[in-house]
């Protein structure tokens, strides 16, 4: 029987400007709360420094995963995983402080809780794509709501800031090969709700990069999570099938200088 209460796993393609910012912050909150933790870093192919930074971490293990794709990825961090509680966290993602400590808390408070999840706070875009952003998460929470008191089902998760119980998610059908990018989280909270609560708390926030926001435009972006939310949950399957990866770039001086677009479609993205 396992001691680890909580499983922190962590996708990366790429990921050598971001990945250690990621890994500092998830330890930072490891040494806070003292809970028995473990951090699993899933290198789904990188070409950069991303594994090498990763492996340097005291504490944190690297899993490859050859299949490019980040529901690809994820499975094969769960897969690996040894913990109670799995929190799937993006490599361009920064838990801001107390975060576990908010998870742990909803989990010991609320036994038929299988699953929490938060918004991010995108830190790099201007002041008035954020509020958009966060007014976008306001307006998601609000319909999830009103879709649960009217008809029991449209639960919200957001991808890349969610942890979830492991016993659920293997009685849910773990993660869904299907949907490879768009429409995973909205997919797999839908199943998650059968098993139990699937909760959205604003308390739960993460800092991420807007990279995607300001490489494709902030209301294409959210346009596009829309409709393949709301297909997710009308057809069961997601309504793009293609997506770009944004990431950012070292400079000769050890600098994060840019961000960058890969415009092939079918590899894992944030």
């Amino acid at each position: 029987m396992s001691d680890v209460l909580v499983t922190f796993v962590v996708p990366a393609y790429n990921e050598e400007a971001l990945i250690g910012s990621c890994l500092a912050a998830i330890t930072a909150e490891i040494s806070r709360t003292g809970c028995q933790a473990e951090i699993i870093v899933v290198d789904n192919g990188s070409s950069d420094g991303t594994r090498r930074i990763a492996s340097a971490i005291p504490g944190v293990k690297v899993v490859d995963e050859p299949q490019r794709g980040l529901v690809q990825a994820r499975r094969a961090g769960y897969l690996a995983a040894t913990g109670k509680l799995i929190a799937n966290i993006d490599a361009d993602t920064v838990l801001a402080e107390g975060w576990l400590e908010t998870a742990l808390a909803e989990f010991a408070g609320s036994p038929k809780l299988v699953a929490l999840s938060g918004p991010f706070v995108h830190y790099d875009l201007p002041i008035a794509p954020q509020l958009v952003a966060s007014a976008f998460y306001r307006c998601a929470h609000i319909v999830h709501l009103v879709s649960r008191l009217m008809t029991g089902a449209g639960s919200v998760m957001q991808g890349g800031n969610f942890i979830v119980a492991k016993k659920a998610l293997e009685a849910a059908g773990g993660f869904n090969p299907d949907f490879q990018f768009y429409g995973e989280d909205a997919e797999l909270a839908r199943r998650l709700s059968e098993v139990g609560a699937v909760k959205f708390t604003f308390a739960l926030r993460a800092f991420s990069s807007g990279r995607r926001f300001a490489g494709e435009g902030l209301f294409r972006v959210l346009a596009r999570y829309s409709a393949n939310y709301l297909w997710t949950h009308l057809f069961k399957r997601p309504f793009s099938s293609n997506w770009s990866d944004f990431r950012h770039v070292v400079g000769v001086n050890g600098a994060v200088i840019s961000a960058s677009t890969d415009l092939q479609a079918g590899s894992e993205g944030g």
